[in-house]
């Protein structure tokens, strides 16, 4: 990670707009924040005290009054020297507030700035960081609960196990690489293949966690596939409360990709309705089809509408499918043959037998959904990002490529790379190892005075 030193400028931001109280907070961080202190409330202010003070402007007049919290350096959010103060929440009034501070020796911050110098002193993690984002954005009480348990630092602790035991392995495999002329090969040791296996099954439990953490954010993206009047038109009404997608008993009405977002207790829900997959010479038609297929391979989850008569028949339409992409098989029309709804697991992939029509076990579906979405994930349920994602499996490709390796007793440099290159993508997600570039790309998304 690039070393920074100390910010040597003090910055300042709105960092609350009016609430229900209309109280309005202007935050100040840098080395200058005691001057400034001192200049607004006469005196030096009491570390974490509310001082009731008179903001003035540069001719003394009264800009407002409130109060002035200070929380000297390193006891504080940015880990500098910050000033609160807490006013009357008219936007003019914090407006000219803002403005003193600037010609008392601040500029005005960027997005993300304050967290941004939290992360850059030590206070936060790029992880604990980011969710503080999430929470600000949070759409649901899942959402922020699991924003929560990453700004508690839940997802770094675990990203830190695992980066221990790679560095474990990796010093077990550097030091047989180092003694060659022991006698023992160490690489045929078992305990390597052992650790190897054990660090493989922590990452796959990690990016199944994350997986999930990315769903209580971003929510969840669901393509609705099957053959031509299966019903998967009528599904998307039924689960949007209305009638979105055009419903026909002719074949093929549906040409192109229709997408409903709906919530589901706060967790949003991408639905995206798809042309019947068939074979067709209707250039149009076989348009739809092309962006069917496109369509599944974006998703997060995918739900194949079928019938009890076709439903071994249709599973091929799920062959192709990228791994990582969550399956479920909605057999339909049970009402036709006086079936009961259920549910069922076979071989890692959910049946639900239902009736669009007339609405049996639609709740069935409902409860798979928030589950993949990520709702009832317990406590330790925590937020995460894309970005981590594509660390994590990252990761996994090198520790894929280290086992591969490791069956060539004279492979141990080779071994040892991997694991280095994985220890480095895996201490990208908390910041061990960071660029300008990710820092800036990061904290330009967050709002201004955060």
């Amino acid at each position: 990670m690039t070393a920074h030193a100390p910010h040597d400028d003090t910055i300042a931001a709105i960092a609350s707009a009016p609430g229900a109280a209309g109280i309005g907070v202007v935050r100040v961080s840098g080395p200058n924040v005691p001057a400034i202190a001192l200049h607004l409330l006469g005196r030096a202010p009491s570390p974490r005290h509310a001082h009731f003070a008179a903001f003035r402007d540069a001719e003394d007049a009264l800009i407002d009054r409130g109060l002035l919290l200070y929380f000297p350096a390193p006891g504080s959010y940015t880990g500098e020297h910050v000033l609160e103060l807490q006013g009357h929440g008219s936007a003019v009034l914090l407006d000219a507030l803002l403005r003193r501070m600037c010609e008392l020796g601040a500029r005005l911050a960027r997005p993300g700035e304050f967290t941004e110098r939290a992360f850059l002193n030590g206070k936060l993690d790029l992880a604990q960081a980011e969710a503080v984002a999430d929470l600000i954005a949070a759409r649901s009480q899942a959402g922020a609960r699991a924003a929560l348990q990453s700004m508690e630092g839940v997802f770094s602790r675990k990203v830190d196990a695992l980066l221990q035991s790679l560095i474990g392995l990796r010093v077990h495999i550097e030091a047989a690489i180092d003694f060659p002329e022991e006698e023992i090969d160490f690489l045929a040791d078992p305990a390597i293949t052992q650790k190897l296996q054990a660090l493989r099954a922590q990452l796959s439990e990690l990016l199944r966690e994350a997986q999930r953490g990315v769903r209580l954010n971003d929510g969840l993206r669901v393509a609705i596939v099957g053959r031509p009047n299966a019903g998967k038109s009528s599904l998307l009404n039924a689960l949007a409360g209305s009638e979105r997608a055009i419903v026909t008993d002719i074949a093929g009405t549906t040409r192109d990709v229709l997408r409903e977002n709906i919530s589901l207790d706060g967790i949003v829900l991408e639905l995206a309705d798809t042309a019947g997959l068939r074979d067709t010479h209707d250039p149009v038609e076989r348009e739809g089809v092309r962006r069917a297929h496109s369509e599944r391979e974006r998703a997060d989850a995918v739900l194949l509408v079928t019938d009890l008569q076709h439903a071994d028949e249709d599973l091929t339409w799920l062959k192709d499918l990228p791994t990582g992409i969550e399956r479920i098989i909605v057999v339909n029309k049970v009402d036709l043959d006086g079936q009961a709804p259920r549910a069922q697991t076979r071989d890692a992939e959910k049946w639900l037998w239902l009736s669009v029509k007339t609405g049996a076990g639609l709740e069935l579906l409902r409860d798979q959904l928030k589950q993949l979405a990520g709702v009832g994930g317990g406590e330790g349920a925590f937020s995460a990002r894309r970005r981590h994602i594509l660390a994590l499996e990252l990761v996994s490709d090198h520790l894929a490529r280290t086992a591969s390796v490791l069956t060539d007793a004279h492979a141990g440099e080779l071994a040892a790379e991997e694991l280095r290159q994985a220890q480095h993508a895996l201490g990208e997600i908390t910041g061990t190892y960071s660029s300008d570039d990710l820092l800036g790309a990061i904290f330009s998304s967050f709002c201004i005075g955060k």
